[in-house]
């Protein structure tokens, strides 16, 4: 009989403590592969919070500091660039589409953005994945919002409910703009970015809020006048111009804006430019970039991530290293027998290599099932809720180099008892005492 055959009887023998053993390794190896997996895939998501944007554009400050209160709703920006600048630059050679963004309005702490259409068409998130609405559409019309899907889940929205927006960030307002209520007319599915905590209004709704409506309540009264017509805005071209003329308006001022250009070599021609724009103070980033500058910032996370998925699979070896020496005492007399028939010392010991390299081995299998059904049940949660992209697919290099880490590892702790099985086989032979 070989001694695989023998190692694997043996081990079905003793199929209470193997299964035990074989599942805790089984249940290590899926925490360290979901670990890490959950890591490489949250490095790129969060890489991939804004995707296919070339570049953002705001007031001259720092590159992280305008990453974060651009597309993080965090933090707040010092200054805003000019109606002027916006139009001059978007005109520019090779840009393909421009999204204005205005912030600093509120609703129950949650982020009010004041855009246009192409907000809808052209933002992407995760690996250039477009935003998608759960219920309703775009907003049409000036005094119309629509939600982030956390925005409704959290204060329970629905289509037709009506929406006071609050001047300024924070939790507490003292000032609502009462006067002016937004209808819901859409809900955009989660997409795990800040997107969901958002609420999205017209452009032009932002300076009616603040003062300005004498200058745009003739465009509302045209606006909901035209209600009918505008319903047919696919027939008549000329009629959803006008309305997104309405929409946008003219403002003074915004806090950014994001471009998308027709070649890269634009991207870095207009972004010199506007880093050199003598009328007004600009900066323009490229988000890739500056994600990977603020991942950095985050490294530590990373690896305490990569420290605990050790941590654990090293507990799992080290259960299965006391349940092979527990064991030992119990299978003398099987060891002196295996003597008694011809096995030398050798035989022994590589008897007991084989068994923990199948507990391993078999558990590492075992692992990589559990990992790949776990990956499956959680992959819509950690997209909607978290915002990570998770990649259900092959194994990468990476991880079959980790699992054949963990194969070697396991293989070196059976050395232990193996060796300690070798010297037993020396000194006992058929004399054991029980």
């Amino acid at each position: 009989m070989s001694l695989l055959k023998l190692a694997i009887k043996s081990l079905l023998n003793r199929k209470a403590s193997a299964l035990l053993t074989l599942f805790t390794i089984a249940i290590s190896v899926m925490l360290l592969m979901s670990i890490e997996r959950v890591r490489v895939d949250a490095k790129s998501s969060f890489s991939n919070t804004i995707s296919g944007t070339d570049l953002i554009v705001g007031a001259r400050t720092g590159d992280i500091q305008l990453l974060l209160s651009s597309v993080f709703r965090i933090g707040h920006a010092n200054n805003g660039v000019s109606w002027h600048s916006y139009q001059y630059i978007t005109q520019q050679r090779g840009v393909k589409w421009a999204i204005p963004l205005s912030l600093g309005d509120s609703h129950k702490g949650l982020a009010v953005l004041g855009t246009n259409k192409d907000y809808f068409n052209h933002y992407r998130f995760g690996k250039k994945q477009p935003l998608r609405f759960a219920s309703g559409q775009q907003f049409n019309h000036l005094f119309e919002v629509v939600l982030g899907s956390e925005v409704a889940s959290s204060l329970n929205y629905k289509l037709g409910d009506k929406v006071v927006i609050a001047h300024g960030m924070g939790n507490t307002s003292f000032h609502n703009h009462d006067d002016n209520p937004f209808t819901v007319v859409g809900i955009l599915e989660p997409t795990g970015t800040p997107v969901d905590k958002t609420l999205h209004i017209p452009l032009a709704a932002i300076d009616t809020i603040h003062g300005k409506s004498h200058t745009h309540e003739a465009d509302h009264v045209k606006d909901e006048s035209h209600e009918h017509e505008h319903e047919h805005e696919h027939e008549h071209e000329h009629e959803h111009e006008h309305d997104e003329i309405n929409l946008v308006g003219n403002p003074k001022q915004i806090t950014a804006f994001l471009l998308g250009f027709d070649s890269p070599l634009y991207t870095l021609q207009v972004r010199r430019n506007i880093n050199q724009y003598k009328p007004e103070a600009l900066l323009a980033i490229m988000p890739g970039v500056t994600l990977r500058e603020l991942w950095e910032m985050l490294s530590i996370v990373e690896k305490i991530l990569l420290l605990f998925s050790i941590v654990v699979v090293l507990i799992s070896l080290l259960g299965m290293l006391t349940s092979l020496l527990s064991s030992l005492n119990q299978r003398r007399r099987e060891l002196a027998i295996l003597r008694s028939v011809g096995a030398r010392p050798w035989h022994i010991f590589t008897l007991i290599s084989v068994e923990s390299i199948l507990i391993t081995g078999l558990g590492c299998l075992l692992g990589i099932v559990l990992f790949y059904g776990l990956m499956l049940l959680s992959a819509d949660y950690l997209q909607s809720h978290a915002g990570i992209s998770l990649n259900i697919a092959l194994l990468s290099s990476y991880e079959l180099m980790l699992l054949a880490a963990i194969i070697a590892a396991g293989f070196i702790v059976g050395l232990i008892p193996a060796t300690r099985a070798y010297f037993y086989s020396l000194a006992d032979g058929m004399s054991i005492k029980i």
